[in-house]
């Protein structure tokens, strides 16, 4: 008499494109890598990774920042991780094949208009910050940024000849629906958290910010319980140094989410700490760290990792549902650094107890295992 085989539930298994990139990526993604595949053990999923060219590297040995075969790649996998792209030697390039041409592009082709930034102060860090401790210790607010429109994208855009001399332009454009989805994540975001927008523009000065200003407005009107205020963006980049702990979510648009973002990163004590999800409605999303590819430092083994990291986290829990294994990591993260544990941006005490980017890795390994 036979008996038939008990039916395993299959291992659920994700596909992820990564992208190294330029400067200290290769270094980062390596630890990113690494940690990776411990947390997806632990938590029984499996990870299928298929790293790809991607900036200067596909520069190097595609001729352009961007191929056909990377988008395609892209394009078949769950979730996509990026390092970092860009290098000074490719400055004398044309616009058109530079590595930063090749995320724009990144950003264009999947639709990734949604750019979430969380700004997180981890209690081990607040003398880290570039302000003083009480003006940062309650700081947890989101930047969301609009990611494929704005100045960024928007045409005309050029050089020509002029009598006068050569002239540059770009233009800043968009749409009512452009602004209305960005403006509906920010408020379903506030929705999970404090329940409070601050949108962002130069409306007094700006069209385009009238037209941000009053589609924001209208998309408020389907989220009453959330405190809508707004801010010109000089004003707020004054207040999240004044104020940092007053926001709650902040909307903006491509290029003042850019500079924006920037400047609460620091706010954690390094740029090197902040991670980023951009996101479409349907379809892969990138999750990236903030910070960029620091060719000075590449190689040298001394770059922080933890900004990847986290972005990493985000991938899991949002991409994948995998909630438990990305608080997992983080929870990892923050044990080393409460511990004293210091890349060489975060050293600012002799009482830091200094590591390499590699042994940062090894050392929230552990506390994984």
């Amino acid at each position: 008499m036979s008996f038939p085989l008990e039916k395993q539930e299959k291992m659920k298994s994700y596909k992820i494109t990564l992208l190294p990139g330029d400067g200290i990526g290769p270094e980062i993604t390596n630890v990113t890598h690494k940690i990776l595949e411990l947390v997806s053990r632990k938590f029984g999923f499996e990870l299928k990774f298929k790293e790809m060219p991607f900036g200067g590297s596909a520069i190097e040995t595609d001729g352009i920042p961007f191929p056909d075969k990377t988008l395609q790649e892209c394009k078949n996998s769950d979730a996509i991780l990026l390092a970092a792209i860009g290098d000074p030697k490719y400055d004398q390039l044309p616009r058109e094949k530079r590595p930063e041409t090749g995320l724009l592009k990144l950003r264009s082709s999947l639709d990734l208009f949604a750019n979430i930034r969380p700004v997180k102060i981890i209690p081990s860090l607040t003398k880290a910050s570039s302000l003083k401790e009480e003006f940062v210790n309650e700081v947890d607010l989101i930047v969301v940024r609009e990611l494929t429109s704005g100045i960024y994208f928007g045409e005309p855009k050029g050089r020509i000849k002029t009598e006068r001399g050569e002239r540059a332009f770009n233009t800043m454009s968009y749409t009512s629906e452009e602004v209305k989805r960005i403006a509906e994540i920010a408020f379903k975001l506030a929705k999970q958290r404090n329940k409070k927008v601050c949108s962002v523009d130069k409306a007094n000065v700006l069209d385009v910010s009238q037209l941000w200003r009053e589609e924001t407005i209208l998309v408020s009107n389907d989220f009453k319980e959330i405190e809508l205020s707004h801010q010109y963006v000089d004003n707020a980049a004054m207040q999240l140094v004044r104020n940092p702990s007053q926001f709650d979510v902040i909307l903006t648009s491509n290029l003042f989410g850019d500079i924006l973002s920037d400047i609460a990163a620091m706010l954690t004590g390094s740029i090197g700490m902040l991670p980023s999800a951009s996101l479409t409605k349907d379809g892969p999303g990138v999750f990236e760290p903030v910070h960029g590819s620091a060719p000075d430092i590449a190689g040298k083994d001394i770059a922080n990792p933890i900004a990847m990291l986290l972005s990493a986290a985000m991938m899991l829990k949002i991409a994948f549902n995998e909630t438990n294994a990305g608080n997992y990591l983080e929870n990892a993260i923050n044990e080393i650094l409460n511990e004293g544990y210091r890349t060489s941006d975060l050293i600012i005490t002799e009482t830091g107890k200094q590591v390499s980017c590699s042994k940062m890795g090894e050392l929230i390994a552990e506390k994984l295992k």
